[in-house]
């Protein structure tokens, strides 16, 4: 196990004579403090589920599905807990949502209307019906997470995230408006991501690795999906900080880094052995440019 540094610097307890302490105190009954959990089985307050922050080196992530709703939200709330930087994006033209029959679903735009608004609107349609297929469920889920479903294709790679998006989950390291790693959610989303990443002509010479899971758009699935997707970033994740430490950080951004060159060409065994662990979802790899 490493060594904390900063504990060299504390004089060691067994030189030092410590002078006798006085009689303790009764013991006191402190009662805990509001709206935190007193740590019994039985207690009435709720705990509250803070995220670890890592101040080591995080690899900055992508998720994309085709709604930006289910599995694109899911894998970004797990990747945001464990204090990853990600951003997420639907590849649609439009957000669609199941409606009370397979012809008419619900239909709003990307990036202006907010999960919250959608919850709103759904609810007042038909409260019982959408709180029993789960959208309305998706939707809190959602609303905590960001303000609205954003479009992969009207992101503008580069543009700095800053006002608009400093409240959402994840928001903090992704600031900059690029990532390492985009990870969509179905083959057809990441063929139109790889699609578009030849289009916009890689005008910041940027390489970014574009891997496919493959996961049903249910939410079951996108439970165990989103899951997977948190294997897969602390797997790349932790092979980046090995390479960053052996060849250090020069190059990383533009690839020219012996470090970034040995953690790029690790990737297609890091997921070979992630498939091994997950054999149920299937994998697509590329390497693109920004």
């Amino acid at each position: 196990m490493a060594s904390d540094p900063r504990l060299a610097r504390s004089a060691d307890p067994r030189t030092i004579t410590p002078p006798q302490p006085p009689p303790p105190p009764p013991p006191v009954e402190i009662a805990p403090p509001s709206g935190l959990s007193d740590g019994r089985p039985d207690g009435n307050m709720q705990a509250v589920d803070t995220p670890q922050d890592d101040e080591g080196f995080k690899l900055k992530f992508c998720t994309v599905c085709a709604n930006n709703q289910n599995r694109s939200m899911e894998a970004h709330l797990r990747l945001s807990l464990a204090a990853y930087p990600v951003i997420s994006f639907g590849t649609g033209s439009l957000v669609r949502l199941p409606g009370p029959s397979i012809t008419q679903p619900n239909v709003y735009p990307f990036n202006t209307i907010s999960y919250d608004q959608m919850h709103s609107e759904l609810s007042a349609k038909d409260s019982r019906l959408y709180r029993a297929n789960g959208l309305l469920t998706m939707l809190e889920r959602n609303r905590g997470v960001k303000f609205a479903p954003e479009r992969w294709h009207d992101w503008p790679v580069g543009k700095p995230r800053l006002e608009r998006y400093k409240e959402d989950k994840g928001s903090k390291g992704s600031e900059g408006g690029v990532v390492d790693v985009v990870i969509t959610c179905e083959e057809r989303c990441w063929d139109a991501v790889v699609d578009n990443l030849l289009e916009r002509g890689s005008p910041l010479n940027r390489p970014v690795h574009v891997i496919n899971v493959d996961i049903k758009d249910n939410h079951e699935e996108g439970l165990i999906g989103g899951k997977a997707i948190l294997d897969l970033a602390d797997s790349l994740n932790r092979a980046a900080g090995e390479e960053r430490s052996i060849g250090g950080e020069g190059g990383w951004v533009d690839g020219t880094g012996d470090a970034r060159i040995g953690f790029d060409q690790r990737v297609p065994e890091i997921l070979a052995d992630w498939q091994e662990r997950w054999p149920n979802l299937a994998a697509l790899w590329t390497l693109g440019w920004f």
